[in-house]
C-alpha cells in the first residue's frame, strides 16, 4: 500500500502503530503517547500523529497499551445488572455510560439473572480482564468474596441493592417509603382491599416494598390479608395469571399495588381482558415503557433511574482516582405521578 506517494505498506486488514509513525515522520514512542493522551508531545506532533492515524484508519489496541502504562489503568469498568433487557436495567446502563463516556472509558456490562453464582463468575471475569473499577447490582445475600478484591484496590459500588457482609459505597432508592406512600394513596381514594403483587422474596428491593405494604395497612387499621398477596413474580406473563385468579375470587380486591414495571404489565393485561381497568385502581413501582399509551394511565412510583446510575458512576470515579473518604450510602427518593389508574375511586371514598 501507497500513502502520497511515499511510505509503502504492506496490504493488511489493521494498520499499526509502527505504519502511524510513519507516516507521520515521529517516532514510536511519540505516537504511543499521543494515543494515550499523555502530557509532553507538543500540539504540532499531536496533529500530525492523528492526522497520520485517520489517514491509515487506524484503532488503538488499550487492551495491549493499558498493561504498559503507568497508572495501570485500564480505562473500562465492569457493570454487574439485573438483566440487560429489562427497561430498568437499561435505563441503569445508559446513564452509567454518560458519566463514563465523558471520562473516555469503556462499559462492560453482563446480566447477573437473580444467580448468586453468575454475579460472582461475571464479577471475576470483570476483575481478570482489569477493568478500573466495578458497579454491582448484587443477586446474592453474601459479596464477602469481593474482600480481597476491594482491600487489593478495586473500587466497587453497588447500586439498587445494598451489598452484604461487604463495606462498600452504594446508591438506593427509597424502596419502603415509597412503596407506602403508593398504599397511601389508594387508602387514600377509598380503597381497603389492596392486592399486593411482589418480586423474588431473596431481593432485598422486593422485601422493603413489601414491609411498605404492609406499613401502609397497619397504619391504616386495615388487616393484612394473605390471600390477596402473592410473591416471587418474575415475569409479566406470570403476574397476569396471578391477577385474573385474584379479580375472579369471592371477594376480589378493589385495588392492586404492583411492586415492579414487568408485574404492572401483567396487571394491566390481566385488567383490560376483563374489562375492569376503570373499576379496579392500580399504582406501580416503576414506570413502564410506552406509558404515554395506556389508558388509563398508569400511577406509578418512579425511580430516578438517571441519578442512581449517575451517582454511582460517579462515586467509582472518585474511588478511581484515588479518594479515601468513608463509605457512602445515598438513598434517592421516588415520586408519585398520578395518571388515572391509582386515582379510581374505592367503595370508601368519602
Amino acid at each position: 500500500m501507497s500513502v502520497n506517494g511515499n511510505v509503502e505498506f504492506p496490504t493488511r486488514t489493521r494498520p499499526t502503530m509502527r505504519e502511524v509513525a510513519a507516516l507521520s515522520g515521529t517516532s514510536l514512542k511519540t505516537v504511543s503517547r499521543v494515543m494515550n493522551n499523555e502530557a509532553g508531545v507538543t500540539p504540532a506532533l499531536v496533529a500530525k500523529v492523528k492526522q497520520a492515524a485517520l489517514t491509515l484508519n487506524y484503532q488503538p489496541n488499550f487492551t495491549a497499551s493499558s498493561l504498559r502504562r503507568n497508572d495501570g489503568k485500564t480505562n473500562t469498568i465492569g457493570v454487574l445488572l439485573e438483566d440487560i433487557a429489562n427497561p430498568f436495567s437499561a435505563a441503569l446502563h445508559r446513564a452509567i455510560e454518560e458519566v463514563a463516556r465523558a471520562r473516555g472509558v469503556a462499559v462492560f456490562a453482563g446480566s447477573v439473572d437473580e444467580d448468586e453464582s453468575r454475579e460472582q463468575e461475571l464479577a471475576a471475569a470483570f476483575i481478570s480482564r482489569r477493568v478500573d473499577g466495578l458497579i454491582i447490582v448484587p443477586a446474592g445475600h453474601d459479596q464477602s468474596y469481593l474482600k480481597i478484591e476491594k482491600q487489593s484496590g478495586t473500587p466497587m459500588v453497588f447500586v439498587d441493592r445494598p451489598p452484604a457482609l461487604l463495606d462498600a459505597d452504594s446508591v438506593l432508592t427509597a424502596n419502603f417509603e415509597g412503596a407506602k406512600a403508593g398504599v397511601e394513596h389508594l387508602i387514600n381514594h377509598g380503597h381497603r382491599r389492596i392486592a399486593y403483587l411482589g418480586d423474588l422474596e431473596t431481593i432485598t428491593t422486593a422485601v422493603d416494598r413489601f414491609s411498605g405494604y404492609k406499613d401502609a395497612l397497619d397504619r391504616a387499621g386495615i388487616a393484612f390479608d394473605e390471600s390477596i398477596v402473592q410473591m416471587n413474580l418474575r415475569a409479566s406473563v406470570d403476574a397476569e395469571h396471578v391477577t385474573s385468579k385474584i379479580l375472579a375470587s369471592p371477594n376480589p380486591p378493589t385495588a392492586i399495588f404492583a411492586s415492579q414495571n414487568l408485574i404492572s404489565v401483567g396487571v394491566m393485561q390481566a385488567l383490560h381482558r376483563f374489562g375492569l381497568q376503570y373499576s379496579v385502581a392500580l399504582v406501580g413501582f416503576d414506570d413502564v415503557p410506552m406509558v404515554e399509551l395506556i389508558e388509563p394511565g398508569l400511577t406509578a412510583l418512579v425511580q430516578n433511574i438517571s441519578g442512581l446510575g449517575k451517582a454511582a458512576a460517579e462515586m467509582l470515579f472518585a474511588r478511581i482516582d484515588g479518594t479515601n473518604a468513608a463509605t457512602e450510602h445515598r438513598v434517592l427518593d421516588v415520586v408519585l405521578r398520578e395518571r388515572g389508574s391509582g386515582e379510581i375511586p374505592g367503595p370508601h371514598e368519602k
